[in-house]
């Protein structure tokens, strides 16, 4: 059995029907056992290493960027379940942030369409990469103190989550490999802070981000629908994993899995042209 998809769009679009075949339905729960994992460990929402793998399991460039999200809202609620339990998450920075996130994130995605697939891919890439490497230097002491105050600069911290849900919206993202950066490196809090508060703000974020990508009609539902059943159980599996590693090696993989993640996104266009 092979997901196959029609592409219908939403009225006022022109609507187009291809049938492209894909690899089989449980490639994609696979898929998202790995993604779900990935959500629960570091705080993202996996779309930031989704789209290159549903590309490689033959989905179209737009549809891979954009199918990840239906399953996002259940995974990133599931995966916040522990850190909110243990209070390692801030709801307060994560409402502020959606104030910035959410019209910057809609924004992005009606823009999606003009940048194209192929080019999302890269740009992906080079902001994994090089997010990754800063995350994996040492934060100094006087970085989360100066981190901590700056937080308390709502007008700043709600301009930065503008620029995060612009990419968000133009990457179909949750947002976290971003997110979880900007937390760290930005406003001060420590790698469990920073994950927890990351996946409340995907959770809310991929709302808008999935319903301007649904009307603009990116999105595979049996793609999305099989993703789902992998990724959701385990992202609730991996938030509650999360708490028996040190801080120190959680952003020391995450920085690694951004790095990787970046290299496989250019690596898989450079092939792929």
């Amino acid at each position: 059995m092979v997901v196959s998809r029609g592409v219908r769009h939403t009225p006022g679009i022109r609507a187009t029907a291809t049938v492209r075949r894909m690899a089989p339905w449980p490639a994609f729960v696979v898929a998202g056992i790995a993604l779900g994992t990935l959500t629960g460990l570091f705080g993202v929402g996996g779309s930031s290493i989704a789209t290159p793998l549903l590309a490689v399991l033959g989905v179209p460039p737009l549809l891979a960027v954009a199918s990840p999200l239906p399953a996002t809202i259940p995974s990133a609620l599931a995966a916040a379940t522990p850190y909110l339990h243990r209070h390692e998450a801030r709801p307060r920075a994560a409402a502020w942030t959606l104030m910035g996130g959410i019209p910057a994130a809609i924004v992005g995605a009606l823009l999606s369409k003009a940048v194209g697939g192929p080019a999302l891919l890269v740009a992906s890439g080079v902001a994994l990469m090089i997010v990754g490497l800063r995350v994996l230097r040492p934060i100094e002491e006087r970085v989360r103190v100066a981190g901590a105050a700056r937080r308390k600069d709502r007008p700043l911290l709600v301009g930065v989550a503008g620029g995060v849900g612009l990419f968000t919206g133009l990457l179909a993202n949750g947002g976290g490999f971003l997110l979880v950066p900007m937390y760290l490196l930005l406003f001060g809090l420590d790698m469990r802070e920073a994950s927890g508060t990351s996946l409340l703000v995907i959770a809310a974020l991929a709302v808008p981000t999935l319903a301007t990508h649904w009307w603009l009609g990116h999105i595979d539902w049996a793609v999305a629908a099989a993703f789902a059943l992998g990724s959701v159980p385990a992202s609730a599996v991996s938030g509650r994993m999360a708490h028996r590693v040190t801080g120190r090696a959680l952003r020391h993989g995450f920085g690694w899995f951004l790095i990787g993640s970046g290299a496989a996104f250019i690596a898989y266009r450079l092939l792929a042209s």
